[in-house]
């Protein structure tokens, strides 16, 4: 009975000792995949990390590619349409395609092509600050485009709506042309039926920005004789 026992306690600690050796060896496992997780070798391959999901993906084009970024027309554009905004950029693309640093070789200056004298006019006289501040430039836009319709009030109720050498008046396409002709030699094309033509040195003329920016909506411009910058 003695040996009986003996030989089931040597079985018991037999089995114990297996059970803790397969718990170590479980263990070294475990220990063993979590290490693996944060090194990587070589050779190891992405392809198991892949997204699939399109909105996920990104790529930036290869050397064969890169010509496209220049010849190709972008798929979207911003479209301001007949808005207040959308004529003050259609005039600022006119005059310079946008660039507030430019000074042409007449001497006119920034996004929209001031000269000197209708500076002053709106209060600005330090044309080196202006050129290199975006915002005074907006500014003089709208002081000198209140300015306009303020000097145009009466034409504009006159003849909005007319056609003119073949061009319906409107009150942005006039507001527009006495931005390129002065608000005077706008009175003049008007009031002469079209037979005044006026044309700038490159030679545009009153009647083509009549018609360019024909149709936008200038009603938020206030008419104002003082306006300044």
């Amino acid at each position: 009975m003695h040996s009986k026992n003996k030989l089931w306690l040597q079985t018991l600690n037999f089995d114990r000792m297996k059970s803790n050796l397969f718990k170590i060896i479980l263990l070294l496992a475990v220990m063993l995949g979590i290490t693996s997780g944060f090194t990587f070798k070589k050779t190891t391959g992405f392809s198991k990390y892949l997204i699939n999901d399109v909105e996920l993906c990104y790529q930036v084009p290869n050397k064969n590619e890169v010509h496209l970024l220049h010849t190709e027309k972008p798929s979207y554009y911003i479209f301001l349409g007949k808005s207040y905004l959308g004529f003050k950029e259609a005039i600022g693309f006119k005059e310079s395609r946008g660039d507030y640093s430019i000074i042409n070789i007449y001497g006119y200056l920034g996004k929209y092509q001031f000269g000197k004298g209708t500076l002053k006019l709106i209060g600005i006289k330090d044309t080196k600050g202006f050129i290199g501040n975006s915002y005074l430039q907006e500014q003089a836009f709208s002081a000198n485009t209140s300015r306009n319709k303020w000097i145009l009030r009466r034409d504009i109720k006159r003849f909005q709506g007319r056609y003119i050498g073949g061009i319906k008046i409107t009150e942005s396409g006039m507001l527009a042309a006495a931005h390129l002709a002065g608000p005077g030699n706008v009175k003049k094309y008007l009031r002469s039926g079209g037979t005044l033509e006026f044309n700038d040195a490159f030679g545009t003329s009153i009647k083509y920005y009549l018609k360019k920016f024909s149709g936008y909506d200038t009603s938020f411009i206030v008419a104002n004789k003082r306006a300044k910058a």
